[in-house]
């Protein structure tokens, strides 16, 4: 079975728009998407090129007016009027939105180390305005029905043949349904009895957990994390930003009182609040999910 990439990909779109518009944002639903959408519209479609182990693959990103008009007025932190039609300044902060979006799913693939990955890398090819129509001629369309602040703002996402066993909990397509891929050795599904031929250097980490043995998990324990702590978050203009001297002052959105965001790989497990722990800065746990939710959060299970 190949690593299956798909929590990361919804943890990092999600994440990221929430990083970059400074909106609260979950995905509600994914969906196959069978011809166009249901409206008529422009849609900015971004075509982004990866490479890994298994050869290149090819996603189509289709922004539609709804989503693109939203997500420029967000990034400028609701200022001026809500436009109703794509133009040339909203295409760049898509473009720069789904820029960040790949940027953070490649890197925390990359932290995983699958076997049957290695190291990916993304590059943006093209972007256009296009009429939604365009999508039809797309195969393996899926829209992610994105929920930010209670407003409902679709992205569709049109993949390969060649990623789908990859993002198999979104598409489930398996590895014997695409004959064209040969992957290397990778988690097996739940329950499936362990292939005793793999080298335990060849495992991932989701095939060790898979298993539910405390033993396995216990060889995960001394694998690195990065954990950060947001303080807090605000967009600017760049205008405002290349005037910034010494002594500036920022403000930022987050409030004196309200707590801080624990990070671990780029991804939010928790919230805790500052403290001083030896004329050092600390940080006191206030939630955090229980240890299923946070291997789960991290793609881990």
């Amino acid at each position: 079975m190949a690593s299956d990439l798909s929590n990361i990909l919804k943890e990092e779109l999600s994440n990221t728009l929430e990083q970059l518009l400074s909106k609260s944002s979950s995905i509600d639903n994914i969906s196959l998407l069978s011809g166009e959408l249901p409206e008529q519209t422009q849609c900015i479609e971004v075509d982004v090129k990866f490479e890994f182990s298994a050869g290149t693959t090819n996603w189509s990103f289709f922004i539609p007016t709804i989503s693109a008009t939203k997500f420029e007025y967000f990034m400028l932190g609701g200022m001026g009027d809500l436009k109703e039609h794509i133009d040339d300044e909203i295409a760049d902060a898509v473009n720069e939105i789904i820029s960040n979006v790949c940027g953070s799913f490649t890197t925390s693939v990359n932290a995983q180390n699958f076997a049957d990955i290695g190291s990916i890398k993304f590059e943006l090819e093209n972007s256009s305005i296009v009429e939604s129509s365009s999508i039809a001629s797309k195969e393996n369309s899926y829209e992610f029905a994105l929920s930010m602040d209670s407003e409902k703002l679709p992205v569709i996402i049109s993949f390969d043949n060649i990623i789908l066993p990859y993002i198999s909990s979104i598409t489930g397509v398996e590895e014997n349904e695409n004959e064209g891929v040969t992957l290397a050795p990778s988690k097996p599904v739940k329950n499936e009895q362990k292939n005793t031929d793999v080298p335990k250097d060849e495992l991932s980490i989701s095939s060790l957990l898979s298993e539910n043995s405390a033993h396995n998990l216990q060889l995960l324990f001394n694998i690195k994390l990065k954990l950060s702590v947001r303080l807090g978050t605000k967009n600017f203009l760049l205008k405002d930003i290349l005037r910034w001297d010494i002594g500036e002052i920022i403000e930022l959105d987050q409030m004196v009182n309200e707590p801080l965001e624990i990070l671990v790989n780029g991804i939010k497990i928790g919230e805790g609040e500052a403290v001083i722990v030896e004329g050092k800065f600390g940080l006191k746990v206030k939630s955090i999910g229980n240890e299923s939710l946070r291997l789960n959060q991290l793609g881990l299970e």
